[in-house]
């Protein structure tokens, strides 16, 4: 990769050609298409000074021009921007300059005058494989390194894990690409923080604009992303920008895509292919180049399955995907975030941060987190608020929690069996004393001996489990 070629999504489409009434022709055809970052040249000698200032993401270019001609710059575009897709365009119909034009590197050759469909399908197409080439290089680089270029994009992620590093990573690979990503994770995951990483990654110039889609009709859906024009239905005295709009050159994000009925998701899947909408009340289309993020807690694949989402759209939106670990799946990160979250805390009602106890920290990373950070971040925001002075923060607030929790997730017909809880039992079936006392030892040994927490995740009072140890273990166990 040249210095020049930065990860920047929207990288301009360059056109040579010494004939302008080509020129505007071209450009024309290719911004009705959505194409809309051109950088045009009616002289063939300011091409490679140029692509050396600003890198491009394909090059259409004339073969016959005066001055430099098409037929020996090709050559040379090919041996310093190997990754650039260039699109070689004449008048000349015969096949030996095809054939040449072809040896010597060229992603494609169209004959003047150039049909525009024909036109448009060639750039889109170049524009996706100089997209991929970029990605490998950069997914390359990353394997081979293991490094981060950009710490700072993910500075609003605490995290010592090296499975959300390997998701940075990745995140900086697919930033080059104009393609939508799919973000998907639990609720209280961090979806959110990492699509805000991806915009700062992209280097778009353009705003990030969110919006969560669930409970939105078809109309509603439609007037919030493409805008309206006046008169468009009843109450829209004067037209308005939809989201799409304020999101040009920037990032689009739209959260709890699960949720878009299907009515909705055609018109999503067309935005998607033809980078063109319809504000409501309007029959010219207007061109969008925002990119799309999308982020959902369901299982898209599985909803496909059940015909509640459409598969087209979702092969569309799962070109880049990522999916953001629940909590419990990276606890080695749980003393950074309740630190994290203590001095934010402690911050916003201007008290100094308790320490946390060597107990609490055993509590917490032996609790699932069915709410993940958003939920840690609730409970210490919940006991700070409660903390009434002294160095070490209190403990009830977070048992009290979590035994909510577990008395609540226990009488929900959907609950789940906890990660970890052996569920086959070979052999002998065992008596409830004997799972009782089981239970008990195993609650002991994740909570490294400590009653207090191993009473909170059997559900039990400190008391209760003092009976059942003084009556069921021996007094060397208890």
């Amino acid at each position: 990769m040249r210095e020049n070629q930065k990860p920047f999504v929207n990288l301009p489409v360059f056109v040579v050609d010494d004939d302008t009434s080509v020129l505007h022709a071209s450009a024309a055809v290719l911004r009705s298409a959505g194409v809309v970052n051109l950088q045009m040249l009616d002289d063939s000698r300011e091409l490679l000074p140029a692509l050396e200032r600003q890198a491009a993401s394909a090059l259409l270019l004339d073969l016959f021009m005066p001055h430099l001609s098409g037929s020996k710059l090709l050559p040379e575009v090919v041996r310093l921007y190997p990754e650039l897709p260039v699109i070689v365009m004449t008048a000349a119909q015969d096949v030996e300059t095809a054939v040449r034009s072809m040896k010597e590197g060229a992603f494609d050759y169209l004959v003047k005058p150039v049909e525009e469909s024909r036109l448009v399908a060639s750039v889109r197409h170049a524009i996706e494989v100089h997209s991929l080439r970029r990605q490998m290089g950069v997914l390359k680089h990353y394997l081979l390194s293991d490094c981060l270029q950009n710490n700072e994009a993910f500075a609003g992620i605490v995290t010592n894990s090296r499975k959300m590093r390997a998701l940075f990573q990745y995140l900086e690979a697919v930033a080059v690409s104009a393609e939508p990503v799919l973000i998907s994770g639990e609720t209280g995951a961090g979806k959110e923080m990492f699509a805000h990483a991806l915009h700062k990654l992209s280097g778009l110039s353009g705003q990030f604009v969110q919006v969560n889609v669930a409970g939105l009709d078809d109309t509603l859906f439609s007037d919030t992303l493409f805008g309206h024009k006046k008169g468009a239905f009843t109450g829209a005295d004067q037209s308005r920008a939809g989201l799409i709009a304020q999101a040009a050159g920037g990032t689009l994000f739209l959260d709890e895509i699960g949720d878009l009925s299907m009515a909705s998701q055609v018109k999503l899947l067309r935005l998607l292919q033809e980078h063109m909408y319809f504000p409501l009340g309007s029959d010219v289309a207007r061109p969008s180049d925002a990119r799309v993020v999308c982020a959902t807690n369901c299982n898209l694949a599985q909803m496909m399955r059940q015909n509640h989402f459409r598969s087209d759209l979702f092969f569309r939106l799962s070109v880049h995907q990522v999916e953001v670990p629940p909590l419990r799946q990276h606890k080695e990160d749980i003393p950074l975030l309740l630190q994290h979250f203590l001095d934010e805390a402690a911050a916003t009602i201007n008290k100094p941060a308790p320490e946390p106890s060597n107990e609490l920290l055993t509590l917490l990373q032996n609790y699932h987190f069915p709410g993940n950070v958003r939920e840690l971040r609730a409970m210490v925001f919940n006991a700070m608020a409660l903390h009434r002075g002294g160095s070490v923060l209190a403990m009830d607030s977070f048992r009290q929690a979590i035994q909510k929790q577990q008395k609540e997730g226990s009488e929900s017909p959907a609950s789940e069996v906890p990660d970890g809880l052996p569920v086959i039992i070979p052999g002998r079936f065992p008596t409830l004393d004997e799972v009782e006392d089981a239970l008990v030892r195993e609650a002991l040994k994740r909570a490294k001996g400590n009653q207090g927490v191993a009473a909170t995740l059997l559900g039990l009072s400190r008391p209760a489990l003092n009976r059942r140890l003084a009556r069921r273990l021996t007094p060397a166990e208890s």
